[in-house]
């Protein structure tokens, strides 16, 4: 590599796959997206400026929101272009290398596992859904299930199972919204090839002040991710109190399964 640049990488993708196209991209410096091939792998990579992109400048600047908000967006627009041409294996934003040769190295070691991942998303996409609760509402929804298994009672037996039963719900919302929210993950991970539950976000992070119970990310397969968002809307349906937000489809990031400190 020419002195003073590192080596940034992308993907990992297979290297059947149209190296021609990659030299189309535009990476997170503007350089031309290139590829560094280990028989049936190809890694996407640009050389970057080590003086932005080395250790300890890039741990200056991913504290710049900013700066990190705009570098992500042209990581993932050459992950999602590799995507749209097959089967990828992204990499977590800001690994970079000193060289080539350790990138290819890195094929080399982790050569089962990236094929692995490759063969698990391919065909298949990664969506998201978040669950925000409505703690009124949802503390009502959880009292009228409990007061309705008291129903067929005098008039004045029935009132003081549904006081009870709002009482209770409202001591308990915090351990019943979990139980709905795990309810929902397992019912969609039944329609996905794989599903994860990740953190739930900070409100200082996002913006947003919901009461968030559930960020899942689903590995479903193109063919059948119609029927994977009827999924979601009829649980949105179902679950009163409980609103579900669907997003993609996105590269499989949380799928890729293949980390490692760069060097």
């Amino acid at each position: 590599m020419t002195e003073g640049l590192g080596v940034w990488l992308y993907a990992v993708t297979s290297s059947r796959a149209d190296s021609a196209a990659a030299g189309e991209l535009t990476g997170v410096a503007g350089e031309p997206v290139r590829t560094v091939v280990s028989d049936d792998l190809a890694a996407l990579v640009g050389s970057v400026p080590l003086e932005v992109f080395g250790e300890q400048p890039l741990r200056r600047h991913l504290e710049d929101l900013d700066w990190l908000d705009g570098t992500a967006r042209a990581h993932d627009a050459v992950v999602s272009a590799s995507v749209r041409r097959g089967p990828t294996v992204p990499l977590r934003l800001a690994t970079v290398f000193l060289d080539d040769d350790r990138v290819r190295a890195l094929l080399d070691e982790r050569r089962g596992d990236f094929a692995a991942a490759l063969a698990l998303v391919s065909g298949r996409t990664e969506w998201g859904v978040k669950a925000y609760g409505d703690r009124a509402a949802l503390t009502a929804a959880v009292a009228e299930a409990r007061a309705s298994e008291n129903s067929g009672k005098g008039a004045g037996a029935a009132y003081l199972a549904r006081r009870r039963a709002q009482l209770s719900a409202q001591e308990t919302v915090e351990r019943d919204a979990a139980q709905r929210a795990e309810e929902i993950h397992a019912r969609l991970v039944r329609h996905a090839a794989a599903g994860r539950r990740q953190a739930l976000t900070d409100p200082t992070l996002s913006g947003r002040r919901d009461w968030m119970l559930l960020n899942g990310t689903y590995l479903v397969d193109d063919d059948h991710s119609d029927d994977f968002a009827a999924t979601v809307t009829t649980l949105g349906e179902e679950f009163s109190g409980i609103r579900l937000e669907l997003t993609g489809p996105w590269p499989p990031y949380s799928f890729a399964g293949v980390e490692r400190e760069p060097a």
